[in-house]
């Protein structure tokens, strides 16, 4: 059962506790908003280019990266015609309001990653339904010969 949980929780989870430190360590809404998003763009490392300057990696970058990996995994996922397939394209709604709920309404995660986390969780949502709908329809057509 374990295989219907969406996996782009993993990178929802770790947004949400990088502005729970930030609301920690800040203290009001606002600085938890400006806290979170410097903890965001903040580099955590440096790769020097052969161009001579460096590229600055941070968080922000990092849970972005995990989320495309684990978006490439879900759109797989979402080709399975399993009886699972449907519990984790309910689940990966759910997320997405959620996702969506935190965005819109409250401080700290109305920042481009967290914009682009959402996105990723619709277009999961999406390919899920899409790709349910079409091998149903193909299925309903092969029947009907």
């Amino acid at each position: 059962m374990l295989i219907a949980l969406p996996l782009l929780v993993i990178p929802v989870i770790l947004y949400n506790l990088v502005v729970l430190t930030s609301v920690l360590g800040g203290g009001d809404g606002g600085a938890a908003a400006a806290g979170a998003d410097a903890v965001l763009r903040d580099p955590m490392f440096s790769i020097p280019m052969a161009s001579g300057t460096s590229w600055n990696v941070g968080a922000g970058d990092l849970i972005l990266f995990l989320a495309l990996i684990l978006l490439f995994f879900e759109l797989l996922k979402s080709t399975s015609s399993q009886k699972v397939a449907i519990v984790n394209h309910a689940l990966s709604m759910i997320l997405f309001v959620i996702c969506l709920v935190e965005f819109l309404l409250i401080k700290g995660f109305a920042t481009s990653t967290f914009f682009l986390i959402v996105t990723m969780v619709m277009l999961d949502v999406l390919a899920g339904f899409i790709v349910t709908i079409i091998s149903a329809r193909k299925d309903l057509d092969f029947g009907g010969v």
